[in-house]
């Protein structure tokens, strides 16, 4: 009888949950977790408390409708992403939703752009109702864009340079690959993009890896969660710039814009998480005018044209 009621009270109960959740609305739960956001966002954020208790393990969920329920627990907490895909394919609007979902949580996040300015930033997030203008005026979110002179490397012989620095400065091999705003860390980040980044490496491959290694390296010593946005074909083969950056991530995510004869199927596929079992198959998805929608049990079959 006893082994019956252990094993009951192990059963995830969701309508217990958003109970739990409904009668904390008005401050914080006992883990100290914001009660901000919709009822499926505080739904997860107690889902995540539950995992970390199950596994003692910390994990963070996406908030992207049906994305999270490909992973076992979540993304493990301080891990280094690759969100790799064709353009058009959703990566700019899949790093948003999860800031914004994260941002509405009560964590600090920041995008760091070395492509679009921040005006079209948050014309993105308009777009899908996120209030972008709120966002930042919360203190929660920061969106930067940088210019390949922010860039700080040192090469792979051991020479110190800078991007297009007039004057060699000793001090560069102690500074930190790139600059972030100061006073504030941030929870989660977004690198948009490597691609970008190794464009300024133009004809020094060599130091853009070594430089990669440095940002890598610089942000799992923060201790926030990281995506970092790389540019691919519609259907890759490989998912980086040199294949350096797949092996320092700790995972991968690749969305597809999949050419069917005169039409395309969006798809999106968790290639590889480390610490943490994961669904291994490509699932639909869509962008909607809320944002993006998996469908984690629709997998995609059928000849895929990779021209």
């Amino acid at each position: 009888m006893d082994e019956k009621k252990s094993k009951q009270s192990n059963i995830f109960d969701m309508a217990k949950i958003k109970a739990e959740i409904e009668n904390k609305l008005k401050g914080t739960d006992d883990k100290g977790y914001s009660t901000g956001g919709t009822l499926e966002q505080k739904t997860q954020q107690l889902h995540e408390t539950k995992n970390e208790a199950k596994t003692g393990k910390k994990f963070v969920l996406t908030g992207v409708s049906g994305f999270d329920e490909l992973f076992e627990n979540g993304i493990p907490k301080g891990s280094n992403i690759l969100v790799a895909g064709g353009a058009g394919s959703g990566k700019t609007i899949f790093c948003l939703q999860t800031l914004w979902y994260h941002i509405l949580c009560g964590e600090k996040c920041f995008y760091m752009s070395f492509e679009e300015s921040e005006k079209r930033l948050m014309e993105h997030m308009e777009d899908f109702g996120w209030n972008p203008e709120k966002l930042l005026a919360s203190g929660n979110f920061k969106i930067k864009r940088y210019l390949p002179s922010d860039i700080h490397y040192v090469s792979e012989k051991g020479n110190d340079n800078a991007m297009f620095a007039k004057e060699e400065d000793s001090q560069l091999l102690q500074l930190e690959p790139v600059t972030l705003e100061e006073g504030f860390n941030p929870d989660f980040v977004v690198i948009d993009s490597l691609t970008a980044i190794a464009s300024a490496f133009m004809g020094k491959e060599g130091s853009y890896r070594f430089y990669a290694e440095r940002l890598f390296r610089f942000f799992e010593n923060m201790g926030s969660t990281n995506y970092f946005i790389t540019e691919t074909g519609q259907m890759p083969e490989t998912f980086s710039q040199t294949g350096v950056e797949e092996f320092l991530a700790d995972g991968v995510i690749v969305l597809y814009n999949i050419k069917r004869e005169n039409m395309r199927e969006r798809a999106i596929e968790v290639l590889k998480m480390r610490g943490t079992k994961h669904q291994e198959r490509i699932v639909a998805m869509k962008i909607s005018e809320k944002g993006m929608v998996v469908y984690p049990k629709q997998e995609i079959f059928g000849e895929i044209h990779t021209k």
